[in-house]
């Protein structure tokens, strides 16, 4: 037996590189004032059809079931529709706004698995709902911004655009099918179908066919109503002041009709395919509403973990991995009850193992050594009757005689 194509196991080897991704986004985002929140990772299909059924998230990716009462269910493809779902239900909406939230957890996809893509990936997403202001728009890319350099990948291009909102995006529309129309027949079988539907997913077509079109579409931004390009204005006047710097691309988008204004992306410096992209987001200030709740404006980032997990290893981030047991009770046979004893006395300051393998002392440092503990507990029959033990210290060398209730604070 083995792993289901596309999913993956995480081995301890590894986990030290991701805890310190996922510390580090946890801190980064409580000194910006955001609260953790968990969501289901099952969720309603229809609460995911209905803000998304035009993407590839929903309409190929998805994975949808029946549960044994009827009830057809989703596997979060992403966590922006449960946290707005949670919002609401867990009355978030009543306490003083914007609600400032963040998540990290599976998501599931069912996509081609290739490096750094999985059918369940890991994503931290971070929330802003409630609050309108551009400033949070800033504030989001500003969190995003400092976790990847804290992570060291600071070596980044940050891709930026408005993509208007309700009042001045139909007339852009409008603009974007006038001119694709008469290039139906040149573009990819998706494309076509999207066209009339939703034109500004061709602006995000990846295909290689359509790509030379975009050139000479028309670009939003020279679109914009009176309020959009304020807050256009305002957003980029706010980074600028937090020394971020961006780049203006005018084919950036989020194909939905619940995104509105800023949306942006992130990518290593040197590279700019979508296979390298480490986290995006933007303003959804339709989704609320999207999702059958009063109209509440609201603003994310996310990211998948694996990505950035992987990008963290090519770029040479150091993790310094904490050994599994700092310290190693190795006991003669039969003082099993004596290793216990001393072992629950040293975790009061330390992390603690005891090897309980019938095996030599010899073959007993070689474990200790390839677990990286730092100190060995030594400890024989004569020594457990007195409550005393030889204390190692595996770096120098240095072996002393400890009783057993002093092994903490000479450990701590």
């Amino acid at each position: 037996m083995r792993a289901v194509r596309g999913m993956r196991d995480i081995l301890p080897k590894d986990r030290g590189i991701w805890r310190v991704a996922e510390k580090a986004a946890a801190d980064v985002a409580r000194r910006f004032g955001y609260e953790e929140i968990v969501t289901p990772v099952i969720e309603a299909a229809e609460l995911i059809e209905r803000v998304g059924e035009d993407t590839d998230a929903v309409a190929k990716e998805l994975y949808r079931f029946e549960d044994r009462g009827g009830r057809k269910l989703a596997l979060r493809p992403e966590a922006t529709a449960g946290v707005v779902r949670a919002y609401f239900e867990g009355h978030l909406n009543q306490l003083p706004q914007p609600a400032r939230l963040f998540l990290i957890g599976p998501m599931f996809r069912y996509n081609r698995p290739q490096k750094g893509r999985y059918r369940q990936f890991f994503q931290l997403d971070v929330e802003a709902i409630g609050g309108e202001s551009p400033a949070l728009d800033a504030e989001v890319i500003e969190i995003a911004a400092t976790w990847l350099r804290e992570i060291g990948l600071g070596d980044l291009r940050m891709d930026l655009n408005s993509i208007g909102d309700a009042k001045c995006r139909p007339a852009y529309l409008d603009l974007l099918r006038a001119y694709y129309r008469p290039l139906k027949d040149q573009l990819h079988g998706d494309c076509q179908r999207r066209l009339e539907s939703n034109p500004l997913l061709l602006l995000d077509c990846k295909v290689p066919q359509c790509q030379p079109f975009k050139v000479d579409a028309p670009r939003i931004t020279d679109h914009l109503c009176e309020e959009c390009a304020a807050a256009w204005t305002a957003v980029r006047r706010l980074l600028d002041a937090a020394g971020i710097e961006y780049r203006h691309d005018p084919y950036l988008v989020r194909g939905l009709d619940y995104y509105t204004r800023t949306v942006f992306e992130f990518y290593p410096a040197n590279r700019d395919g979508s296979q390298d992209a480490l986290g995006g987001g933007g303003r959804y200030d339709g989704l609320a509403e999207a999702e059958g709740w009063p109209a509440t404006p609201g603003v994310g980032f996310a990211s998948g973990l694996d990505r950035v997990t992987e990008m963290m290893k090519e770029t040479g981030a150091e993790v310094i991995a904490a050994p599994l047991a700092e310290v190693l009770v190795l006991a003669d046979a039969g003082l099993e009850v004596a290793a216990a004893e001393v072992a629950r006395i040293c975790r009061t300051a330390i992390s603690v193992a005891v090897d309980y393998e019938p095996k030599s002392l010899r073959a007993k440092m070689r474990s200790a050594n390839k677990l990286g503990s730092r100190w060995v507990v030594l400890l024989s029959a004569s020594e457990a009757g007195r409550r005393v033990a030889q204390l190692k210290n595996m770096a120098s060398g240095e072996q002393a005689e400890v009783a057993w209730d002093d092994l903490p604070a000479r450990l701590a």
